[in-house]
């Protein structure tokens, strides 16, 4: 299938081709960068909640951001309005970061042939009344596997984004992107007792490929055995104790007390932990960290970033020693180092900022149930849900949603209740033993920053923490 160009764009509004280049150079002329940034995006979400459908909605937008700029200093005007008029008044307004800066405009980004996806929107593909009869079979699916099901939410979201950047040099260069997401949460109840999971599944794929095959089942197993689990589990004990994180979804704790420390602006500002220590020993040896855009399929993955610079895999910690930052073109510039391809962007409405994309930590020699099995008395920690993290001191507190203890080497008994309370920095040097079985999380992770929330993927092999703190209730 050929690729449409960026006239997707223009042919339902007063703005042509021609002019949108003609009024990006003129705006940005004697800026250091900047770009013309067009999106073109519609969005499908159904929740299926307490037998009935809850809730649908179908979104559609389209929009332009401009932005100049000038040294440190970043003009940007967005609107919804993709016209002749809209552009010349965003012209005239990021014009202003100039004050007398003669600049001469930064090299455009590197050219690539790579397309992850085809350009063919996934939110129209299949009828809406096939997704809410999907909602309806994941229901009673749920119900008829256990009888202590009690309550069961579903839902079904998609995407599908077009976004063209006019670079003030002429190029044009632009991105098809899907994503979809099937979520499931069951609340089942035996007596006084109560217990909830949830298990989503995800990534930019289409419809088909949730309905075809076992993919939702597998999800909806998978909510009821949390569930379950949780509805066994007794109050958590705190104090210092090893931990062991298991493989996937846990890697959201390297993403939230690791991850954000290593991205450019953070570290031009030395507003991170990690400012200043590049090249320096910061995590135990054998630990590993990278950032990777490139990955088919994956909820962070994209061809190009927002700025129009290929995606990469980006080291940022290689055998415990710090390698690298996420750059996006702005940061970079400015640390005179190369952009990374994480320059990411809500929508049109939003300059770029550095942001992660699949970030995980690559696996080790150990098998799992050595790591495991090396611990006397210890945590057990299979999924997290909420955390915050202090991103200049690295502190960190994260919510287990399924933890165990281990005893003698081995998993006993379901602990609720469970937080993990740490430093950044500090836990990557109490790594000591890191499993063989790299997994990244199943397509659900959402990220949130100065107000802008993207996707992105996640992940980790099983690995042991010495002497970490546990806070409980038991």
């Amino acid at each position: 299938m050929t690729q449409p160009g960026p006239d997707i764009f223009f042919e339902a509004n007063g703005l042509s081709r021609e002019k949108a280049h003609e009024l990006t150079a003129q705006a940005l002329h004697g800026c250091d960068d900047g770009e013309l940034f067009l999106e073109a995006a519609r969005s499908e979400s159904l929740v299926w909640d307490d037998g009935k459908l809850k809730s649908a909605s179908y979104d559609s937008r389209a929009g332009f951001g401009l932005r100049a700029i000038s040294e440190e200093r970043v003009g940007y005007a967005q609107s919804s309005e993709v016209s002749e008029a809209a552009l010349r008044r965003a012209a005239q307004t990021v014009r202003a970061v100039r004050a007398g800066h003669e600049g001469v405009m930064a090299a455009p980004p590197a050219g690539t042939n790579a397309a992850l996806y085809p350009p063919d929107d996934p939110t129209l593909e299949m009828p809406f009344a096939d997704k809410v009869r999907l909602l309806e079979e994941a229901d009673a699916f749920a119900r008829d596997l256990d009888g202590r099901v009690r309550q069961v939410s579903v839902s079904l979201a998609g995407s599908w984004q077009a976004v063209a950047i006019i670079r003030p040099e002429g190029r044009e260069i632009f991105d098809f992107r899907p994503l979809v997401r099937f979520n499931v949460s069951i609340i089942t109840a035996d007596g006084e007792r109560r217990g909830s999971g949830m298990h989503g599944l995800g990534g930019r794929e289409h419809w088909a490929d949730y309905i075809g095959g076992d993919a939702w089942r597998e999800a909806v197993r998978e909510a009821l055995r949390q569930s379950l689990v949780s509805l066994e589990a007794a109050p958590a004990p705190a104090g210092e104790m090893d931990v062991v994180l298991g493989p996937g979804w846990p890697g959201i704790l390297l993403h939230e007390a690791i991850g954000h420390g290593l991205e450019g602006d953070f570290n031009r500002k030395g507003t991170s932990a990690f400012a200043g220590l590049m090249g320096e020993q910061v995590a135990a040896r054998g630990v590993t960290v990278v950032d990777d855009g490139t990955i088919p399929g994956r909820r962070g993955s994209l061809s190009v970033d927002d700025e129009g610079t290929p995606t990469s895999e980006t080291v940022l910690i290689e055998d415990g020693r710090l390698v690298g930052y996420m750059f996006d073109r702005l940061n970079a510039r400015l640390m005179k180092a190369a952009p990374t391809g994480n320059g990411r962007r809500e929508s049109y409405a939003y300059a770029p900022i550095p942001r992660m994309t699949n970030t995980f930590m690559r696996a080790g020699k150990h098998d799992p149930q050595e790591v495991i099995g090396s611990v006397k008395k210890g945590l057990y920690a299979v999924s997290f849900g909420g955390g915050q993290v202090d991103i200049t001191s690295g502190n960190f507190v994260f919510t287990c949603t399924e933890a165990y203890l281990i005893e003698d080497g081995k998993v006993t008994r379901p602990v609720k209740d469970a937080t993990l309370i740490g430093n950044g920095k500090d836990a990557l040097t109490r790594v000591s033993m890191i499993g063989n079985d790299l997994r990244l999380d199943p397509g659900i992770g959402t990220c949130g920053k100065a107000g802008q929330g993207v996707p992105v993927g996640v992940g980790q092999p099983t690995i042991r923490l010495d002497g970490l703190t546990v806070g409980g209730t038991g």
